[in-house]
């Protein structure tokens, strides 16, 4: 289970947005995510990573969207699940494989 979210999902559109609208403006653009950061009382770095993952997940940044990354991740745990009972099958037909392999007792 993922831990609890540390800032709320609207801070964090906020800072994002106006990072966002910063870098548009050469002037504003360096030092951006400090600047914001420093406003709102979050460090620049986490910042920066939503930045990133914004930029990734509207495509102008190459990368694995926040979507992919979900489903992926469910695909995963399947993948995973599904082999967990391949093994259990396997093993139980062996098993009856092998009963009926044995020679009667009648």
């Amino acid at each position: 289970m993922a831990p609890p979210k540390k800032y709320p999902d609207e801070l964090r559109q906020r800072a994002v947005r106006l990072v966002m609208d910063a870098q548009k403006n050469p002037a504003d653009r360096r030092g951006a995510c400090t600047r914001i950061g420093a406003q709102l009382g979050i460090p620049a770095d986490t910042i920066r990573g939503w930045v990133k993952t914004e930029e990734i997940d509207q495509g102008v940044r190459p990368g694995t969207t926040t979507d992919d990354a979900t489903r992926l991740a469910e695909l995963e745990r399947e993948v995973t699940e599904l082999r967990r009972a391949n093994a259990i099958l396997k093993s139980a037909s062996a098993f009856f494989a092998a009963e009926l392999d044995r020679p009667s007792r009648r």
